[in-house]
């Protein structure tokens, strides 16, 4: 096991066996086979999963699983996952290690130090994505990165409304801090979806709060509970799917059939909770932004 993962911290060499593949290829495959139920695959791939990944599976719901999707996309038992009550505050919409977060001033965020991205870009680049980039000027984003063997579902960050989903097909870039470095604007290029919410303050005013839900390579896709929509890399349906669904807070949003990312867009007002900062790992429900 010490030998396999010091030569999977090897930089080139994570980097060419994760990305110089046919990812979306490896990807759709992976699909496939996550969801064989016959023991003869179920079994053995569950095993690597576990040797690899090291996945908390104390905490889940079931103790069997039918495939390695199941497992993947496994429950949580009542509880596991407490969300912090305070009404001014914004809780980790998943579990996650906090990757490029700051205060968003014009077009540039960062995916990883001295790696910038476009704002509008992640956003689909168009009048609605410029119109949107504007409702978080003077706001904050922060980067979730879902490690393979974390809880793979992720929830409502506080009380809100779903006003509308963009799907952007993309690619399927591995989105581990070593592509990062080497991937101009990942983000952009990835398979997203842009899950635009809005909340109210104490005084009634509305205030945008986006989601967006990054593909990787392996995962093969990401529901939405809310639309009843599974969305993957041959989602053949409109790019804008209209939504008006209200959510409380922590409820489930939907899951990604493995490991990924978040990127969180919060209005003006809102700051990094103290004592977070890159490298900083938390879990869904725990406090992240706070009124400044």
């Amino acid at each position: 096991m010490n030998v396999i993962h010091r030569l999977l911290q090897q930089e080139n060499l994570n980097f060419v066996l994760t990305n110089r593949l046919p990812r979306v290829a490896l990807t759709r495959f992976m699909g496939r086979f996550a969801q064989i139920r016959n023991p003869l695959v179920r079994v053995p791939s569950i095993a690597a999963f576990k040797f690899f990944a090291r996945p908390d599976l104390g905490e889940a719901k079931q103790k069997k699983f039918d495939s390695l999707r199941d497992c993947f996309v496994r429950e949580l038992k009542e509880g596991a996952r407490p969300f912090d009550p305070d009404p001014h505050g914004v809780c980790a919409p998943s579990d996650g290690i906090i990757g490029g977060h700051g205060r968003i001033q014009g077009d540039e965020l960062l995916q990883i130090k001295g790696m910038p991205y476009s704002l509008k870009e992640l956003l689909g680049n168009d009048a609605a994505a410029s119109q949107l980039a504007q409702q978080h000027q003077g706001g904050s984003y922060v980067t979730l990165r879902l490690r393979a063997g974390m809880y793979h579902r992720f929830h409502a960050p506080t009380d809100c409304r779903v006003r509308r989903v963009t799907h952007i097909q993309g690619d399927a870039w591995n989105v581990n801090p070593i592509a990062l470095k080497r991937v101009k604007s990942l983000y952009c290029r990835n398979d997203r979806a842009v899950i635009e919410t809005t909340y109210r303050d104490d005084h009634g005013q509305e205030h945008a709060l986006t989601l967006v839900p990054v593909g990787a390579i392996l995962v093969a896709s990401v529901r939405l509970h809310f639309l009843d929509l599974n969305l993957h890399h041959d989602y053949a349906g409109p790019q804008v799917l209209p939504c008006d669904a209200t959510l409380q807070r922590g409820q489930e949003m939907g899951w990604f059939e493995h490991g990924s990312t978040i990127v969180v867009l919060a209005p003006p007002g809102l700051e990094l909770v103290d004592g977070l900062s890159t490298g900083s790992e938390v879990r869904a429900g725990q406090g992240l932004l706070r009124q400044a």
